[in-house]
């Protein structure tokens, strides 16, 4: 191999003019081919660590995976950060946005000692570097992504395109944090990663900290080029100036020119944030800021073979993966890896024990200093428990069942907001959403504090402020990753999302309870807040909205996930969502959704009885029902969600009135998960429990909020599964109104009368004249709606009279 690692370049000219003196550079460049060496290392071998004997094919995993590609850059900056952070004493964090790079970041944490406090039996010697190396994309290994086992992390390699919000999210409300942002250049084509650069006007420079992005162009995807390395660098200049940054460009492929290069352009990012946040600080200057960023332009696969059975590798898209795909049968092929390993001069870096050799190390920062140990990667060291207040403030008082209305998220702003006030001075929750806080009832928020906000002000805008903690923005990715990113490094929060809009972040909210997943089977990860997810403006109220606007299917998507980790909640009022988000708020290491209307609805139970209800996730209303308690009833009348509640209770007083002599029971599910069996769910019923509750025999009407096939699904194990019957939505309706929404989806309570009467045994014949009346019902109501445009006042004014 060229000697394209030597401090004096490639061609051996003497060192580039630069802040490094001769020292620096000889150790950034050792610590820089140490990493390297272990990032191949970990690639290939599964034997002979240090090449003490020659290079076999036995000494060659038997399947080669992995990412050369971007790992020297990765490498590069981990390097030279260690150097900014020892110098300057910062603490910080580093996104690696390539996270298919994860040979780089686990080589980099062994060597600076985390790997291995970590992993006690991957220890930091030759023993441990040959399990390093064997681990790695091995049967009962680690993955080839940065992932949660990779210390220093919080970010998987499968989340491409949100490493910058995630970055920002971690910088929001830690004023002393430092995080850089390795910004891969086929990331940077992605959507959210696009949308993530308006983060800039978001950050304020007094309560939050900084973060550095550092966008990688190594001019390649897996087979393709990539946009913004293809493009001259003026057009690229005024895409980040637009986006307000100031790019410093680094260039090149002489090792030692690139050093002096990126140790300049550090430190003159670093001086630069020291200058904004003094201004802003200690001068009371509140310009928004042009925030420094780096354009880093290396080769691809940098420092590895050139050539390959002659076609060209470094510098090309073939580099991105196992450059060397043959090593194990191809002589020629082991032969160029041996040369390739060698020509980052191990025994330079490592002693005979296979331990790093001071000057390596030399770089390196102690303690929770260096990237592997910040305790803002294990947000669960930091995270403390939320001031919630006594719910008895927040509650509304239920006199008499399903007659006053409230708007339950309304309520819960009064909740939330108090919540708000009482992290004024630790800041460490925040409500996210894309401009919809107001539109979902929880105004109250800005009793206490405004919507984060750094660019231009007008004087008709409201409530906009330069250290607001509400924070809004037209993009659920970017809701979605601040949030992530703010949970992951020790802090609580909400996201609150037209429900509909909820489904643009299912790849995120996948890879983020992934993450739990993962995390939780670590004992050295300590548990985070939950993720909590409240959606409203939902399918069944479209008075202002449309067809586009109706999607209750982010509940399946969530309920498909891992059982440990995901919850979902459905309280039917006011009190059951405050005692659910109480609940939620309190928890650790969950994704927990929670569907809750903003329109008002019925108050059914008090707070008592709510708390009660809620902890018990599905129980049978005996007030609602007819039951004597002598037997099983004739019917279960069941329902989940808000509106699907109200018809229910609709259809049993219907029952109560017309077919006195029936029994019925009627049920309300909250926690969805309550269904499934014992065995696939924490929160699942006994197969006892279900019987008692749903009956073994008996037909039940099932009233759900969403895709009715979901309660098919969770129950279908259950031995009364064949007497089940769901309604739900039907994909039907646009604009319209509240009762027509369920008149057209055959949700509504006439429909549900006409149910029971077609499922209970002998009802048919004996109630062919209700049903007859039920069915005349229904057309009487949809002529009605498309006549008058409203609905009729015995649906508009019911209460409950039980």
């Amino acid at each position: 191999m060229p000697d394209a690692q030597t401090p004096e370049g490639r061609t051996g000219a003497p060192a580039a003019p630069g802040p490094l003196d001769t020292a620096e550079l000889r150790q950034l460049d050792a610590h820089w081919r140490a990493a390297n060496y272990l990032s191949v290392g970990q690639i290939y071998l599964m034997a002979n660590p240090l090449l003490e004997a020659p290079l076999r094919p036995e000494h060659i995993k038997p399947r080669l995976l992995g990412h050369w590609g971007t790992s020297p850059g990765l490498n590069l900056v981990h390097t030279h950060l260690n150097r900014v952070i020892k110098a300057r004493d910062l603490d910080a964090l580093c996104v690696w946005g390539p996270g298919h790079g994860g040979p780089a970041v686990v080589a980099n944490s062994w060597l600076d000692g985390t790997y291995s406090e970590t992993y006690p039996d991957v220890s930091r010697d030759a023993a441990g570097m040959a399990r390093l190396f064997r681990q790695f994309s091995f049967p009962g290994g680690v993955p080839s992504h940065v992932a949660p086992e990779t210390p220093g992390s919080i970010h998987e390699g499968g989340e491409l395109g949100y490493s910058l919000t995630h970055a920002y999210g971690a910088a929001f409300d830690n004023p002393q944090l430092l995080v850089t942002c390795v910004v891969g250049d086929g990331e940077a084509e992605t959507g959210p990663l696009a949308a993530s650069w308006h983060a800039t006007k978001f950050l304020d420079p007094v309560h939050d900290g900084a973060v550095l992005p550092v966008l990688h162009l190594n001019g390649y995807k897996i087979a393709n080029p990539t946009v913004l390395a293809r493009i001259p660098q003026d057009e690229l200049d005024a895409l980040l100036r637009g986006y307000g940054h100031e790019p410093i460009h680094v260039t090149g492929d002489d090792p030692a020119a690139v050093h002096q290069a990126l140790a300049a352009a550090m430190d003159g990012a670093l001086d630069r944030i020291a200058a904004i946040q003094h201004r802003a600080r200690r001068e009371g200057d509140r310009e928004r800021p042009r925030w420094p960023m780096i354009v880093l332009r290396t080769p691809k696969g940098w420092t590895g073979p050139h050539e390959v059975d002659g076609q060209p590798v470094e510098n090309t898209w073939r580099s991105h993966q196992v450059p060397l795909a043959g090593v194990r049968d191809d002589a020629g092929h082991l032969r160029q890896l041996a040369d390739w390993l060698r020509s980052y001069r191990p025994e330079e870096l490592f002693d005979d024990g296979g331990r790093p050799r001071p000057e390596v190390l030399a770089c390196v920062p102690e303690g929770t200093r260096r990237l592997g140990a910040s305790p803002h990667a294990n947000g669960g060291l930091l995270v403390r428990d939320l001031p919630l207040p006594p719910l008895e403030r927040y509650a509304v008082q239920v006199d008499k069942r399903g007659t006053a209305l409230h708007e339950p998220t309304r309520v819960l702003g009064g909740l939330l907001a108090a919540v708000m006030e009482a992290t004024a001075e630790r800041r460490d929750f925040r409500v996210v959403g894309p401009d919809e806080t107001a539109s979902n009832r929880l105004e109250a928020l800005y009793d206490v504090t405004g919507k984060a906000w750094q660019a231009a002000t007008l004087g008709t805008d409201e409530h906009l402020a330069h250290d607001g903690r509400v924070m809004e923005v037209l993009s659920e990715h970017l809701c979605q990753g601040w949030l992530e990113g703010y949970l992951l490094t020790g802090r609580h929060g909400l996201f609150s999302s037209y429900e509909a809009f909820a489904h643009i972040v299912d790849s995120m909210v996948n890879q983020h309870i992934k993450w739990l997943r993962t995390a939780r089977r670590l004992p050295w990860r300590r548990p985070l807040a939950s993720l909590n997810y409240l959606l409203t403006s939902h399918v069944w109220r479209q008075d202002h909205n449309g067809f586009s606007h109706q999607d209750p299917g982010f509940v399946d998507h969530i309920l498909n996930k891992s059982p440990e980790v995901v919850r979902v909640y459905l309280p039917p009022d006011a009190n059951t969502l405050l005692s659910v988000a109480d609940h939620a708020l309190r928890s650790r290491d969950y994704v927990n959704v929670i569907v809750a209307g903003k329109q008002p609805s019925f108050d059914w139970l008090s707070l008592d009885e709510a708390r009660t209800h809620c902890a018990r996730g599905a129980g049978a209303w005996e007030w609602a029902g007819t039951e004597d308690g002598t037997g099983d009833p004739d019917v279960v009348l069941a329902c989940a969600g808000d509106v699907p509640t109200q018809e229910t209770l609709a259809a049993a007083a219907l029952l109560r009135r017309h077919l006195p002599e029936l029994t019925v029971r009627v049920v309300n599910v909250v926690d969805m998960a309550r269904l499934l069996p014992s065995g696939e769910h924490p929160h699942g019923m006994p197969d006892p429990e279900y019987d008692a509750l749903f009956t073994r025999d008996k037909p039940v009407i099932f009233a759900y909020h969403g895709y009715p096939w979901l309660i098919h699904r969770l129950c279908y194990r259950r031995t009364g599964h064949q007497n089940l019957h769901v309604r739900g939505y039907k994909e039907e309706g646009t604009t319209t109104t509240p009762f027509d929404m369920v008149l057209r989806n055959d949700l509504d309570r006439y429909r549900l009368v006409m149910d029971v009467v077609d499922r209970v045994p002998g009802l048919g014949v004996r109630a062919v004249a209700l049903r007859q009346e039920m069915a005349d019902v229904r057309t009487r109501h949809h002529a009605w709606i498309r006549e008058h445009g409203t609905d009729l006042p015995e649906v508009a004014d019911w209460t409950w009279a039980g």
